[in-house]
C-alpha cells in the first residue's frame, strides 16, 4: 500500500494489534494514532514514513510492541514515551533520529540494537551511543566554535603546502624489505610486531586459543591492559596470503556491533596477522557441545538474532553486498555480555554493483554449504542464508550436520518431525516436559525451525532474505517474553 496513513486511523478504538509493515506508506505518522489506547502491538517497519515520532503515542498506555524501524523518521525521541510502562519492545533502528535517548520507564531494559543506524543519537553508554553534551557545554562550545572556524580558515591555507611536503616525504621514504612493523592499517592505531610478541608471550602455547582456515589465534594483553586476539596466518599455505588480503579489504569498511572488531593488522614478508577484539566467552560451538556450559532457549535465540543482524548488515547495509561464505558455530564468538559477533572473513566475497552472484572455487565447511555453491561454485548472499539456516537448526537441536549420512540430512530430519514431533528433534535440555510454559516454548521452537527451513530451501529463489529473518525472529522473541 502507498500514500499517507489516514487521520481516521485514530477511530479504530477497539483494535489491539496493527501490522502495516513492508508497505510504501509515506509522510508523517498522524498524531491521531495516539487515540488507540487499547492497542498492544503496532508495527510500521519498512515503510517510507517521515517527520517526527508523534508525542501522542505516549497516550497509548496498553502498548507492548512498537516497531518503527527502517523508515526516514527524524527528530528527537519524545521523552513522554517513558510513560509507556507496558512497552517491552521499541525498535527505531535505521532512521534519521537525533538527540538524547530517554533513560526512564521501559527504556531501562531496551537493547542497544534497537537504536542503531540513526544520525546522531546520544545518551547512556549501554545504548552504544556517545554521551550527550550538556546545554552549558553547548553554549560555551558555540563561542569556541567561532574561534575554531577562524583558525580552520587560516589552517586551510597551509593544507596544500602540507600535502606537497607529505608527498615528497612519502616518495623519499624507503622501508627495509624485512621491516617487522609494516602495517596494512585498518584503523589509525598502530601495533608493532614486537608489541604483538610481547603481548602474546612470543605466541606461546599457553596463549593459544584455537585454529581457523588459514592459521592460529592467540590471546594477548597490551601494555595498556587491553585484551586482544591475534590471528596469525600460516604463510606456508598459499591461500593464506589471499585470505589475509581479503579479510583486510572486507573488514576495513565494515562497522557493526555484531561483527568482530579488527583493531589493526601487522604484515611483512615473514609475518601476517590481524589484531582483533578479544571475545572472552569463546565460540557458539563451545557452548553448544561442552558439558560445562548451557544456553537456554532465550539465550540461543538472542545469539542467533545477533548473527542474523550481522548478516542483514553484510547483505543489505553495505555499499556493496558482502558474502561471508563460511557461516558456522565456530565463527560466532561471544563477548563478556554473551553478545554474538560474526568472525573469520578469510574467504568472504565482495559483490560489485552489477553482480548478483559470482563463481568461485573457495572451499567452505562441509555440512553448511548451499547446494549451488558445492556443485557449481556459484556464490550469492543466498549461500549465507542457507548456512545460517543450517546453523539455526543445529543451535536448537544440538546436532551437527556432519552427523547425518546418506539421503538423511539435518534439515530433512527436522522437517519430517514438524510440527507434531518437535520435541523429538529439539535439544532435550532445551525444554523440560515439566515446564509450566511447555506448549508456548514448543510453539516458539517450531516457529524457529520453520524459519530455519525457509532459509535452507534447496532452491536459492525460495530462500528468505536476512531482513525478513530478523523480523520473524523478533516476533518469536516477543512471544518468548511471555514464557
Amino acid at each position: 500500500m502507498v500514500g499517507s496513513l489516514p487521520l481516521e486511523i485514530g477511530n479504530l478504538k477497539a483494535v489491539t494489534k496493527m501490522d502495516l509493515s513492508m508497505n510504501q506508506f509515506s509522510n508523517e505518522i498522524p498524531r491521531e494514532i495516539g487515540g488507540l489506547q487499547n492497542l498492544v502491538h503496532l508495527s510500521l517497519r519498512h515503510n517510507k514514513l517521515q517527520g517526527s515520532i508523534p508525542d501522542s503515542i505516549s497516550n497509548m498506555v496498553g502498548l507492548e510492541f512498537l516497531d518503527l524501524s527502517h523508515n526516514n523518521i527524524s527528530g528527537n525521541i519524545p521523552k513522554s514515551l517513558e510513560k509507556l510502562q507496558n512497552l517491552k519492545y521499541f525498535n527505531i533502528s535505521f532512521n534519521k533520529l537525533y538527540g538524547e535517548i530517554p533513560s526512564g520507564g521501559p527504556f531501562k531494559n531496551l537493547s542497544s540494537q534497537f537504536f542503531i543506524h540513526n544520525e546522531a543519537l546520544c545518551g547512556s553508554s549501554r545504548f552504544s551511543v556517545p554521551p550527550c553534551l550538556t546545554s552549558s557545554k553547548n553554549r560555551s562550545n558555540r563561542k569556541r566554535l567561532l574561534v575554531l572556524f577562524l583558525l580552520l580558515g587560516l589552517a586551510s591555507l597551509f593544507v596544500p603546502i602540507i600535502l606537497v611536503f607529505l608527498w615528497i616525504r612519502y616518495r623519499r621514504g624507503k622501508r627495509a624489505p624485512q621491516q617487522a612493523d609494516s602495517l596494512s592499517t585498518i584503523t589509525q592505531e598502530r601495533i608493532s610486531y614486537y608489541e604483538l610478541l610481547q603481548a602474546t608471550d612470543a605466541l606461546s602455547e599457553s596463549n593459544f586459543i584455537g585454529s581457523g582456515s588459514f592459521g592460529s589465534v592467540y590471546k594477548g594483553v597490551l601494555r595498556s591492559g587491553t585484551a586482544i586476539a591475534v590471528k596469525v596466518f600460516n604463510l606456508q599455505l598459499d591461500a593464506a596470503f589471499k585470505g589475509f588480503d581479503t579479510e583486510c579489504e572486507v573488514l576495513r569498511s565494515l562497522r557493526h556491533r555484531n561483527l568482530v572488531k579488527v583493531i589493526t593488522s601487522c604484515s611483512n614478508l615473514d609475518f601476517k596477522a590481524l589484531v582483533l577484539d578479544y571475545m572472552p566467552n569463546g565460540s557458539l560451538e563451545k557452548y553448544l557441545y561442552s558439558h560445562s556450559y548451557f544456553l537456554d532457549i532465550k539465550q540461543r535465540l538472542s545469539i542467533m538474532m545477533d548473527v542474523a543482524c550481522a548478516l542483514e548488515y553484510l547483505h543489505h547495509g553495505c555499499s556493496s553486498p558482502v558474502i561471508h561464505c563460511d557461516v558456522k558455530p565456530s565463527n560466532v564468538l561471544l563477548d563478556e555480555d554473551m553478545v554474538a559477533h560474526l568472525s573469520d572473513f578469510g574467504i568472504s566475497k565482495l559483490l560489485g554493483e552489477d553482480e548478483s552472484d559470482l563463481y568461485t572455487k573457495t572451499l567452505a565447511t562441509l555440512g553448511y554449504i548451499a547446494p549451488e555453491y558445492g556443485q557449481d561454485g556459484l556464490v550469492s548472499t543466498k549461500c549465507d542464508v542457507y548456512s545460517y539456516g543450517i546453523m539455526l537448526l543445529e543451535t536448537f537441536t544440538r546436532r551437527k550436520p556432519s552427523e547425518f549420512e546418506g539421503d538423511l540430512s539435518l534439515k530433512h530430519w527436522v522437517s519430517y518431525s514438524l510440527p507434531d514431533s518437535v520435541m523429538d528433534v529439539a535439544d532435550s535440555n532445551l525444554v523440560s516436559p515439566m515446564d509450566n510454559h511447555l506448549k508456548k516454548k514448543l510453539d516458539c521452537v517450531t516457529s524457529i525451525m520453520k524459519v530455519a527451513l525457509d532459509c535452507c530451501a534447496e532452491s536459492p529463489a525460495r530462500r528468505t532474505n536476512m531482513k525478513d529473518v530478523v523480523g520473524m525472529l523478533q516476533k518469536i522473541r516477543i512471544q518468548l517474553l511471555a514464557c
